[in-house]
């Protein structure tokens, strides 16, 4: 584990800074929509579809290049460490708990992606494919939080394939990544477990 100088300390705060820019919320710009009070007022990407495919294109280039970018600012070259990983769920917690919208916010998963690209590309490329591959069923098939099921089976797989790669302590990192996403998720899960269960 690193010392927490203040040098530390500071890039982080400056990751969670990067990652609390609502890019939900500025995609909507010119709308007159609230994000957070529009379809199920959560200030993401899949929101952000019900409303407008360009509009969400927008957002997730922003959500994904917010934790691209945090991790990009101040990983060492050539290495994947604690702070590596620090920097990027500074990111990711961030987006989940913005100060812009009173410390709330999405749910991370577009922002972890990008964290993730920079990280381990490798391993996202077949997990980006999962993703992209069950939003696709889920539309034809009309799935319930067709969103959901992709973005968490996308996670489980990195999840999995951290898990066969990586040192224990980054294996656990993922788990720790994939716990968080799951919890920010908790509402999706009640749904889809009980359909009366409000989104």
């Amino acid at each position: 584990m690193p010392e927490l100088s203040t040098a530390l300390l500071g890039r982080i705060a400056v990751c969670f800074a990067l990652g609390s820019i609502p890019f939900a919320v500025v995609s909507m710009w010119g709308t007159g929509v609230d994000i957070t009070t529009f379809g199920s007022g959560n200030p993401g990407f899949n929101n952000v579809l019900r409303y407008s495919k360009v509009r969400a294109i927008f957002c997730l280039i922003g959500d994904v290049g917010k934790g691209l970018l945090a991790t990009w600012l101040f990983a060492r070259p050539g290495v994947i460490g604690v702070e590596e990983w620090l920097f990027g769920m500074a990111a990711v917690i961030g987006h989940c708990f913005s100060p812009w919208l009173k410390f709330k916010g999405g749910k991370g998963i577009a922002t972890a992606a990008g964290v993730m690209l920079y990280l381990y590309p490798v391993i996202l490329l077949p997990c980006v494919m999962v993703y992209v591959a069950l939003r696709f069923i889920g539309g034809r098939k009309q799935w319930k939080e067709r969103g959901f099921i992709a973005s968490i089976s996308a996670s489980i797989l990195f999840t999995i394939l951290l898990l066969s790669r990586e040192s224990m302590q980054m294996a656990a990192l993922g788990v720790a990544l994939l716990a968080f996403v799951a919890w920010r998720h908790k509402r999706n899960i009640q749904v889809l477990a009980d359909p009366t269960a409000s989104h």
